[in-house]
């Protein structure tokens, strides 16, 4: 049996925003062609939805802070949107309050159609082509987004990407996770394998430091509780961990649990940084999965990926993509419930 398509909505240009569905190893999820956004993801045994998002897609174009997508062609921010490559400067849009870079700018590839090129029972690859010039970027930029439940709980996520010029490309998946369907996820506990993470300044770019968590709220080396953000001293966390100098063969880098569903979450991954972000500022105007109001905290995000503004540190994982090169990047989200 194939994976189920539907068509979940229309974009203005009349062009069908598409929904698929595939199952496995006790996971069933829902993906849309638009923004490669995981729309709904449930784990057999749990009936609450393990992903924040919207049943309609109004609510996606007109509200969403980057629900279940995959932004780029550069995820997370670049200073000034400015970067230079091999002596040729370039000036991105500036789309965050009109000073900083953001996800790929205002039509990113996160709020695109992109196509099914390949589907299954347990899978959907996903591609799109990102025109040279579009938001300033250089280069046509070829992606593949690849989502498949392998069995185990485990949701496997993979990205591709080549070029036809030099051009910083960083794309992760931007779901926000909530694991007992509570209110917010302050109950949830989080361990997270990282030893420096990046101070960052108003404008929430890196300063360039790169800081040991040692003795810092950003230890979470142990068992944490996510309610200590909100306490006296807490951070509201939308920081990038510091996972390795590259990418690497993947590898388990992050856990989190909730004592009150007894569901857990795995995450193993091939890329350097993890973009641990709280949903501090999450308060959307229209209702969510299942009728949900959504409010502060209601989903954190471990946004897998290089470093924030890494194109324009030397010191930070290379962020370009050269011609002849395949980027690959590989996260495995795996949900287990007892």
């Amino acid at each position: 049996m194939g994976a189920e398509n539907e068509v979940f909505g229309r974009l203005g240009t009349g062009e069908a925003v598409e929904r698929v569905t595939i199952a496995g190893g006790g996971l069933t999820a829902r993906v849309l062609t638009w923004g490669a956004v995981i729309q709904d993801l449930r784990l057999e045994g749990h009936d609450a939805p393990l992903v924040l998002g919207f049943e309609d897609l109004p609510s996606y174009l007109d509200h969403s802070p980057y629900f279940g997508a995959t932004p780029g062609r550069c995820a997370n921010r670049i200073a000034g949107g400015r970067f230079s490559i091999d002596g040729a400067d370039f000036q991105l849009e500036c789309n965050e309050r009109g000073v900083t870079h953001l996800h790929g700018g205002s039509d990113g590839v996160g709020r695109q159609n992109w196509r099914i090129a390949a589907q299954g029972a347990d899978f959907v690859t996903l591609t799109l082509t990102d025109p040279a010039g579009r938001a300033g970027y250089p280069g046509n930029c070829a992606l593949t987004c690849t989502y498949r439940l392998p069995g185990d709980g485990i949701l496997s996520v993979l990205y591709e990407a080549a070029t036809d010029a030099p051009t910083p490309v960083n794309l992760c998946q931007h779901s926000y996770f909530n694991l007992d369907g509570s209110a917010d996820a302050l109950g949830h506990e989080i361990r997270l394998r990282a030893e420096h993470y990046l101070p960052v300044d108003g404008n929430l770019i890196p300063t360039g430091e790169i800081r040991p968590v040692d003795g810092t709220p950003f230890d979470l080396r142990q068992w944490t509780p996510l309610r200590r953000q909100t306490e006296e001293g807490g951070i509201a966390f939308d920081h990038n961990f510091c996972l390795s100098p590259g990418r690497q063969a993947k590898r388990p880098v992050v856990e989190v649990r909730s004592p009150l569903s007894g569901v857990s979450l795995e995450v193993s991954t091939t890329e350097p940084g993890v973009q641990f972000y709280t949903g501090a500022k999450v308060r959307p105007p229209v209702p969510g999965l299942d009728g949900r109001s959504y409010g502060a905290f209601a989903g954190f995000c471990l946004e897998t990926q290089v470093w924030p503004d890494a194109v324009n540190h030397g010191d930070f994982p290379a962020a370009v993509l050269r011609p002849g090169e395949t980027l690959r990047q590989e996260t495995d989200y795996a949900f287990r419930k007892g």
